[in-house]
């Protein structure tokens, strides 16, 4: 079953984006949430046209968000955390506290856009997350967690 995205789906797709899905998922999950569209050929034009008349807008947000990223690439993010035993922290840091790490320095980015490897990070050390500011701008980032100070 062929289908347009209405908005992204982890996993599927990005928004405007044609693509193939099991039936039952289509008409049970994606469509009734409003997640989809059935892609008809009269709805496949209209997205044709939309996606002609943004591609003009779409320029101007790719070159923001290269900007963006080369002002987050420069940056050096460290994480302090509180520790118990050895480098074991209490509790853990995900992708919200690189978030708020982020904002802290002056760039708000959305936490769901932000991929830490591994999921929760649970010792000290140094680690890789991924952030997508644009669909096709997408960059590495190290991040280093540190015990905070007693």
């Amino acid at each position: 079953m062929e289908i347009i995205l209405k908005q992204d789906v982890e996993n599927l797709g990005f928004k405007d984006d044609v693509v193939t899905v099991k039936s039952g998922y289509g008409r049970n999950y994606l469509i009734p949430h409003g997640f989809a569209v059935l892609a008809t050929t009269s709805a496949k034009k209209v997205l044709a046209e939309t996606l002609k008349q943004r591609a003009f807008k779409e320029e101007k947000l790719i070159k923001d968000a290269t900007k963006i990223a080369d002002a987050i690439k420069s940056l050096e993010i460290k994480i302090t955390a509180k520790t118990g035993d050895g480098s074991k922290l209490f509790g853990s840091i995900n992708n919200g506290n690189v978030a708020e790490s982020l904002a802290t320095a002056g760039h708000e980015v959305d936490k769901k856009f932000i991929k830490v490897e591994g999921g929760n990070i649970k010792r000290l050390g140094k680690y890789n997350t991924t952030i997508r500011l644009h669909r096709s701008v997408i960059i590495e980032l190290p991040i280093e967690i540190i015990a905070e100070a007693n």
